[in-house]
């Protein structure tokens, strides 16, 4: 039984579990990690992440070639789209990401277990395997990081064929007609933007007054109209009651957010997108007196410590932004903690990106953020419509947003929406970081001509004195 002992086992291979997998192996510590897909790689590499990035990627590559390369000079007649061709570019950009996680863990001398993990004790994890056996590793570490599930609604029932979670989404074997999208957030808009180039007339149906709850007002209302000019069509301030399924479509019916008269609308899909919660669900933890807070979150202290010595979690499973590269910085810090090291993470250091055309991304405050907390802020814009790059790309909608301390101009947040955005907002979690000013940014010499020069001309907003408007 000597293999079956470890410093360290981490259940879940998702980008937070096999990167404190990998990193943990890399600082001496004998590693682990519990599986129970038959790949590795966890909802973001598997049905996630990059699945929906491969299939946003094709499909505004095919909606350029159908509508936009007329206006470079480049003729292009009789473009169709071969949706199994699409679909197994998608597969073989999954297939090559997994595969390099399990390249990975053999580089590392990272032990691998198929099954579903289970703590039967602290120290002790049994690995149920997909035949019903079992087999028990000890560990003087557990690390949790499983992720999360879909958030079901109540009334509309889940059958990844016609009503579908991003999961079916990702699949579909055909371009519906109609297809209503349950939610306006990130997933939500994601995947209805994929299925709109497609040919898919896409109504989003949000709850909120908004779509992007949780992103800069000012940029959500710009978000919400390019989207609209694209075609998606937008029912806010509405919920979904129920579903009915019948021979050909599915009947929503729903009503207004703050109540009134019932009305229907018909889908050939819907796709439900209203959130994730953690996956907490069979792994011991009640048994191992793991707690947990009154949202099914593992509580931890800021080293990702539970209440139990030996157990710890990171990720979804925790509080906070439910962000692949979230769970990946937490993951190096703990088991860089376990191994005797210290680490830390700056929480308002960490972007958000939305992958739809325009991208949108965003990192620190918002301007509501601040408004609430009462702290004086400036604010620098500068719109693409005035960059010569973005010009010369015919990529001009959008806008960069910076949000300064009034007093001292130290960096608070930055908000952009156009191309290339989530690429660019790492200057600007990069300033956040090390506590750099908007004049800071805006000293840098940026490379002419760029994207980035907008960050710059941005930033010298925050001033009153940009130069390109």
């Amino acid at each position: 039984m000597a293999d079956m002992q470890f410093d360290l086992v981490v259940i879940g291979s998702g980008p937070g579990g096999y990167v404190a997998a990998i990193r943990a192996a890399q600082l001496g510590l004998k590693t682990a990690c519990v599986e129970m897909r038959d790949t590795l790689g966890g909802t973001c590499l598997n049905i996630g992440c990059i699945p929906s990035k491969a299939l946003l990627t094709a499909s505004e590559k095919y909606e350029e070639a159908k509508h936009g390369l007329g206006g470079f000079g480049v003729k292009v007649a009789g473009v169709e789209l071969d949706l199994p061709a699409m679909m197994a570019h998608k597969t073989k950009v999954v297939q090559s990401n997994v595969e390099g996680v399990q390249f990975l863990f053999k580089k590392n001398k990272v032990a691998r277990f198929h099954g579903r993990g289970v703590i039967d004790a602290p120290g002790v994890v049994k690995v149920v395997k997909p035949d019903g056996s079992a087999e028990t590793l000890t560990t003087k570490n557990i690390l949790i990081a499983t992720g999360s599930d879909v958030m079901p609604l109540p009334g509309v029932t889940i059958d990844e064929k016609r009503i579908v979670s991003s999961t079916g989404a990702l699949d579909l074997e055909k371009v519906p007609g109609r297809l209503v999208v349950i939610g306006g957030g990130v997933i939500g808009l994601e995947l209805g933007s994929v299925w709109q180039r497609l040919g898919a007339q896409v109504t989003v149906v949000e709850f909120l007054d908004r779509i992007l709850p949780g992103m800069d007002a000012e940029v959500s209302k710009h978000a919400q109209r390019i989207l609209g000019k694209q075609g998606l069509s937008f029912k806010l301030g509405t919920k979904v009651t129920g579903a009915r399924m019948n021979a050909e479509s599915v009947t929503l019916t729903l009503e207004p957010a703050k109540g009134g008269g019932e009305t229907t609308l018909e889908a050939d899909i819907v796709l439900v997108a209203i959130g994730r919660r953690p996956y907490t669900e069979g792994l011991g933890l009640e048994q191992a007196g793991v707690a947990l807070d009154n949202r099914g979150r593992i509580v931890t202290d800021h080293h990702f410590r539970t209440n139990v010595p030996g157990i710890w979690a990171i990720g979804d499973v925790i509080a906070g932004p439910m962000l692949a590269h979230k769970a990946e910085e937490e993951g190096v810090v703990a088991a860089e903690v376990m191994a005797g090291q210290s680490g830390h993470i700056n929480y308002d250091a960490i972007p958000g990106v939305v992958y739809t055309w325009p991208e949108i991304a965003a990192v620190g405050r918002t301007e509501e953020q601040l408004k609430e907390a009462g702290i004086a802020y400036k604010v620098g814009k500068f719109p693409f419509t005035a960059n010569g790059r973005a010009r010369a790309m015919q990529v001009t909608e959008g806008f960069v947003k910076v949000l300064a301390d009034a007093t001292t101009d130290k960096l608070l947040g930055a908000h952009i929406i156009g191309a290339n955005a989530g690429d660019m907002i790492e200057e600007l979690a990069l300033a956040l970081e090390f506590g750099a000013s908007s004049e800071d940014v805006a000293r840098t010499s940026h490379a002419h001509p760029t994207l980035t020069e907008a960050i710059k001309e941005a930033c010298l907003a925050v001033d009153g004195r940009p130069i390109h408007i």
